[in-house]
């Protein structure tokens, strides 16, 4: 059975919306989520409940922790620090609740989910380079480990790196598969990007999905957020 994997959706109902039109349509409804459903968009409680009604399984990210007040906004940006205020003062009990209730990391044989990285889930550091990925490799047994966080799709391998749309999974290897952001993409391409895993297959398929950039930006200008925050969604970066 195949699994959508996907991360960093930052209250961009639009992207979410067209990611899971996507996966209807194929026929996909094994759905897993790496955080950050909120911060930075104009819609975070759509889309926490989007969420909490499609997803199996769901671990939180760093803008989560930080909307809940239990991660120190010291090292946000500006904009970012000004988006977790607004979306404090937004979210519903319930969906604060929701959030709450989230753990690090999720486990399973073949599997392991976290936000940002295995090693220490809630220092929320980076893997951006194969340095960082051979470090990490000692920090779960699984073949297959499933971040987001930087918001830049690429796999990490025991022999390099890769940023082809299929990963053939070898046997033996381990994999740390960064799903890109469904919500702010920052790799130069504005199109909403997730993960299908095919265990059958062994493969790893990266999709892009084009959804209406442009009412998600009129939508955070009207709600007052940062125009910036409204710019790099145009720019996917």
């Amino acid at each position: 059975m195949s699994i959508a994997i996907m991360s960093d959706i930052h209250g961009n109902l639009e992207a979410l919306t067209a990611v899971f039109e996507y996966l209807t349509k194929h026929g996909i409804d094994n759905i897993y989520c790496l955080g950050d459903i909120v911060g930075y968009g104009p819609n975070p409680n759509e889309c926490v409940e989007l969420i909490a009604s499609k997803c199996e399984r769901v671990v939180i990210g760093n803008h989560d922790h930080a909307v809940l007040g239990l991660t120190s906004t010291e090292y946000f940006n500006d904009f970012a620090k000004i988006s977790t205020q607004w979306t404090r003062e937004h979210l519903t009990g319930e969906n604060r609740h929701f959030l709450e209730k989230l753990d690090f990391v999720y486990e399973e044989n073949q599997l392991m989910l976290v936000h940002s990285s295995p090693s220490d889930p809630k220092a929320w550091s980076y893997i951006l380079s194969e340095i960082d990925a051979q470090y990490e490799f000692a920090y779960f047994k699984q073949p297959l480990c499933f971040i987001g966080h930087s918001h830049f799709p690429v796999v990490f391998h025991n022999r390099g790196w890769s940023r082809d749309e299929l990963i053939q999974i070898e046997n033996r290897n381990k994999y740390i598969v960064n799903v890109g952001s469904v919500g702010q993409p920052r790799d130069g391409n504005p199109l909403s990007t997730f993960c299908i895993y095919h265990p059958d297959k062994k493969q790893i398929e990266y999709v892009r999905v084009d959804y209406d950039v442009q009412k998600t930006c009129e939508k955070i200008i009207k709600a007052g957020l940062p125009n910036f925050l409204a710019e790099r969604l145009t720019r996917g970066y």
